[in-house]
């Protein structure tokens, strides 16, 4: 464990799966706060407003704990991965300072007039603020979708005399196929993370028999904007992210899928241990000809396997890889059985007396987070060994003066700090959530002053 690209790339992996926590919770609730709002304004009820208040509060939370996560991240880019800075920041760098300009000013500004100005705004200017966090947070998610799409699938870009990239078409480059179905399948998932924690915390309030007409609030939102996203996430966006998978980087779906020989009538692994030094599969539980259709749209088309491919364009750690995929993809259905279940309750106006199904729902929380962070390690994972698909490897990205030593040392730093800054968030929270939203207080009349002027007196006489 001397060499230093592997200390680097444990930093980059530990510190961006932190900062990912918070991200994926706001972009999804923010869309649930929308959708609040616009509901208080329609149909002129005050419970959607309280609603969306207490929500905001642990948006801004979240909100807070992305962006100080966040920096670090930027940093990396120079201080970990500088050879990667210089070869591919002509193109990546315009993505990356877009998403800090909607992520700082256009988001962040928008998010105190929400916090703040409700009761100087009005109902309908209060809602343009929701509609611009909304904006301002979804367009920060495609403009770093688009920077690691073009890490998946380089396009619109040209090799300058000194060898390094530079943007050649702007327009191709922001509309790449693969950031567009990668960006709706991400935002789609932090919807499922939004909503799950939405109706986790209502779930809670209907078990404690507290604040009734919010728990009501939050169980139906959640779960109806939840089966939404559980069914979108598998297709469209996850089946046509996955045939981009096979296209493109069909070395990928091999390992991802634990595929070591090719064929048509590709068996898709349901759970197995992929045995790589044998190259087999052990204990599989197969469905025949699935991958096949399911990555090319026929059962008879041929997907290859790993030993039809080099192995130094394997990726790395199939192993992890492989386990990956098949928990985000396992999680998934998961998600889609429970909110399909709670949505059937719903619907026949059971849910809330069904206390097996609230305790499901309030459990389920954390688990959105692991099917995100597991479907990003997919992708991260799926692309080695190359940082940018075919062109730079990994290991001529990082920066070769920064020592193994120096990279532990700071990792520990960051290990320590996030342990501190993770307990408070979860303390800040855990305290909201058992306050409780609270209706906007009215404004109280200042009290009459002594020195007032007074009324003038009546004369004598004029009483009678």
């Amino acid at each position: 464990m001397t060499d230093a690209l592997i200390w680097h790339r444990i930093q980059f992996t530990f510190t961006v799966t932190f900062h990912y926590l918070f991200p994926q919770l706001t972009m999804g609730l923010v869309l649930l706060l929308l959708i609040w709002k616009i509901r208080a304004v329609l149909k002129n009820d005050e419970s959607y407003n309280i609603a969306a208040r207490f929500w905001g509060r642990i948006f801004a939370l979240s909100f807070a704990m992305g962006v100080v996560t966040g920096i670090p991240l930027e940093f990396q880019f120079g201080t970990n991965w500088s050879r990667f800075s210089q070869h591919a920041g002509g193109v990546i760098g315009q993505t990356l300072a877009m998403e800090g300009v909607f992520a700082f000013f256009l988001e962040s500004a928008f998010l105190g007039l929400f916090l703040f100005g409700e009761r100087k705004l009005g109902p309908r200017w209060h809602l343009a603020t929701a509609v611009a966090m909304f904006l301002g947070s979804w367009l920060s998610g495609y403009f770093i979708i688009a920077t690691n799409a073009f890490m998946q699938h380089p396009v619109g870009f040209e090799t300058g005399p000194d060898g390094t990239l530079r943007l050649a078409d702007f327009g191709a480059f922001v509309l790449n196929p693969w950031a567009i179905w990668q960006y709706a399948h991400n935002m789609t998932a932090s919807v499922i993370t939004g909503s799950f924690v939405v109706a986790s915390v209502g779930a809670y309030w209907a078990l404690m028999s507290q604040h009734k007409v919010q728990a009501a609030i939050c169980l139906r939102t959640g779960v109806i904007v939840g089966i939404i996203a559980c069914i979108v996430v598998l297709f469209p966006t996850g089946d046509q992210h996955g045939k981009m998978v096979a296209d493109h980087q069909p070395v990928t779906l091999a390992a991802m899928e634990g595929v070591f020989f090719s064929g048509p009538m590709a068996e898709l692994a349901i759970i197995g241990q992929p045995d790589v030094l044998h190259h087999r599969l052990e204990n599989p539980i197969v469905v025949p000809g699935i991958l096949s259709f399911l990555a090319y749209g026929s059962f008879g088309s041929t997907v290859k396997g790993l030993e039809d491919f080099p192995t130094e364009v394997w990726p790395h750690n199939i192993e992890l890889l492989y386990y990956s995929y098949h928990i985000m993809a396992g999680l998934g259905t998961m998600f889609l059985i429970v909110m399909g279940s709670a949505a059937y309750l719903l619907w026949r106006g059971r849910l809330e007396q069904n206390r097996r199904m609230l305790w499901v729902l309030m459990l389920a929380a954390p688990f959105p987070f692991i099917a995100n962070t597991a479907g990003w390690w997919t992708a991260e994972l799926g692309r080695q060994p190359w940082v940018v698909y075919g062109i730079q490897r990994t290991a001529d990205a990082s920066s070769p003066q920064v020592s193994a030593g120096d990279v532990v040392f700071t990792t520990l730093g960051f290990a320590g700090m996030y342990l501190l800054l993770g307990m408070l968030f979860l303390f800040q929270v855990v305290h909201l959530i058992g306050s409780g939203p609270q209706p906007r207080p009215e404004p109280v009349a200042a009290p009459a002053s002594n020195d007032a002027p007074q009324p003038p007196a009546q004369a004598e006489g004029e009483t009678r």
